[in-house]
């Protein structure tokens, strides 16, 4: 797939762009700048084509920045690997002799460039571009992402400067896997390990993702966006406005994902945040996964191994259907196992059972445990069928809207998990009259 890169420097409104073109609000937009540190990816279908639109963070941001250097090296690093680099430009101030010197650095080193200029609101702002000329491009679209000005313009440019190769519209959709877990526990070195390349900006300092950052890849011919989401923690404890838009973010990402992969440390999992992440994650209906990384810090013998992982499913028996997998991303350990295993639970997640092996199971269980109500009366069933996928839902007609002890429905609910699966998702059980 094309690559297709946005840089500028910060605040010039990228992550806005990118949000204009992808249709997805993916990148953070704030008013103060510095919002994006890790490139930001999507697929975008422009004109019939598709291709991998890249957000990256600023050029040159403020020297108080603490990742400013490593976030101007990442940006330069994504622009040598797109097929087409997109300089992003701020038509509301001049053009700056930093932003001439990056344009000519990329010119030099081989890269397609097509300049835009950004927060032209209107037409009488055209008379601005004068200045921006002195690029000596031939060509520069004037733009206004905020107001969704010209933007037809952009998209014709953009497709007619892809290069040749272009992914045709009817690609395969990816499969979209959210990351989550409370700080620090190693997300992006996951996704870093995954890609095969250091991807995001990682780091030792708790809290370096503020932004969900979305990232493509293949495995075996199909795709996947691995979504490395802000680490959750308690709103109240986190004073960055930044950080506290980026936790917002991943609680959506989560709502909006195909899978969700829950990361915890190994070496002290499964914590009281741990867990609130996993309720999180059941109650959104998603198929789950458990990771648990730095593996490599943490293994021992194999009695070791077997009483951490008693001890994960004993406190996480909650989410006793997610597939339990020990990674390192260290070392590469079992990683390419979350991939494999979002594409199984996902696929689980969307099977239907027919109605008549439903019965047949619904009266084979409740003859052998006749259920009661949650005031110890009999129940009486009349029959069962499947009412949805993604989370499987089952619907139990009876002559009453009664429903079953909590201790018999769970019971039930492992009874019906035994018999047809649906590994890696919650399963949703509701009573209507009828």
């Amino acid at each position: 797939m094309k690559r297709v890169v946005i840089v500028g420097f910060p605040n010039v409104g990228k992550s806005s762009l990118f949000n204009r073109l992808t249709s997805q609000r993916k990148s953070l937009v704030h008013s103060l700048p510095g919002m994006t540190r890790d490139a930001v990816s999507a697929p975008c279908r422009l004109g019939g084509l598709m291709f991998e639109l890249v957000d990256t963070g600023g050029f040159f941001g403020s020297p108080d920045e603490p990742y400013s250097a490593r976030v101007r090296e990442k940006a330069w690093q994504e622009a040598q690997r797109a097929d087409l680099v997109l300089l992003l430009l701020d038509g509301r101030r001049d053009l700056l002799p930093s932003e001439e010197e990056l344009y000519s650095d990329l010119i030099k080193s081989g890269k397609r460039v097509l300049v835009a200029v950004n927060k032209i609101d209107t037409p009488a702002l055209e008379s601005r571009l004068g200045d921006f000329y002195r690029l000596g491009g031939e060509r520069i679209i004037p733009l206004s992402a905020e107001h969704n000005r010209n933007l037809d313009a952009l998209e014709d440019a953009l497709v007619e400067s892809l290069p040749p190769g272009a992914s045709e519209e009817d690609s395969a959709p990816p499969l979209r896997v959210a990351v989550v877990g409370r700080i620090n526990v190693g997300k992006s070195s996951l996704i870093n390990r995954l890609c095969g390349e250091e991807r995001l900006i990682v780091s030792q300092v708790p809290g370096t993702t503020r932004d969900s950052t979305d990232v493509l890849l293949l495995r075996h011919g199909k795709p996947f966006l691995l979504v490395d989401t802000a680490g959750l923690r308690k709103l109240s404890r986190t004073r960055d406005e930044r950080e506290k838009a980026g936790i917002l973010r991943s609680k959506k990402n989560i709502s909006l994902a195909d899978v969700v992969c829950l990361v915890m440390d190994a070496q002290e999992c499964p914590t009281r945040q741990d867990t609130a992440v996993a309720h999180l994650a059941r109650d959104s209906g998603k198929p789950l996964i458990l990771a648990v990384n730095k593996w490599d810090l943490a293994a021992g013998s194999g009695d070791e191994a077997h009483r951490l992982k008693d001890r994960i499913v004993r406190k996480l028996e909650f989410v006793s259907y997610a597939p339990l997998v020990f990674v390192s991303a260290k070392t590469g350990t079992r990683v390419v196992k979350i991939l494999d295993l979002a594409g199984q639970v996902y696929e689980e997640a969307g099977r239907r059972v027919e109605t008549h092996r439903l019965n047949d199971f619904l009266a084979r269980t409740f003859t052998a445990h006749p259920p009661l109500s949650r005031d110890g009366r009999r129940v009486k069933v009349k029959y069962m069928v499947q009412g949805g996928v993604r989370p499987p839902l089952f619907i139990i007609f009876g002559h009453s809207r009664t429903r079953l002890a909590p201790a018999y429905e769970t019971h039930f609910l492992q009874l019906l998990r035994r018999e047809f699966g649906f590994e890696g998702s919650p399963l949703r059980l509701i009573f209507r009259q009828g």
